[in-house]
């Protein structure tokens, strides 16, 4: 079996566990797993997501995470609502829920977790 036709794992990385289980469950609505003495793990519609438990994060300065949503608009209603707070980046037009429109016809909007991950919605056009 080749690992293309295997389950993925996400990873991401926490140094403060308590405010990333909250941000996570509460905020962003994950459905928890468990929590041992290395990770906080998270179930995202059938993929594990394994927030690793660190001393330092030192986050990228893109995406690290992100999900694709048929309805960008409401998901980011929905997400303002819950205290999640939405990025602006210069030299990008972005709407007034902080969703960019791409040539290609992509709608994204960024946010960061507590630990400053960048996480992202994405509505493809066409996509259900």
């Amino acid at each position: 079996m080749m690992v293309g036709q295997s389950k993925v794992i996400g990873f991401l990385a926490t140094k403060n566990p308590r405010l990333t289980r909250g941000f996570y469950e509460e905020k962003l609505g994950l459905t928890f797993v468990s929590e041992d003495n290395f990770a906080v793990v998270f179930d995202v519609n059938g993929t594990m997501v394994r927030i690793q438990k660190v001393e330092k994060v030192d986050p990228h300065p893109y995406t690290a995470f992100g999900w694709m949503v048929s309805s960008i608009r409401t998901v980011a209603t929905q997400l303002a609502k819950r205290g999640v707070e939405f990025q602006r980046y210069p030299g990008m037009e972005q709407d007034e829920l902080g969703v960019w429109s791409s040539p290609g016809g992509a709608k994204v909007a960024w946010f960061k977790d507590p630990d400053g991950n960048i996480l992202s919605i994405t509505e493809f056009p066409g996509a259900s």
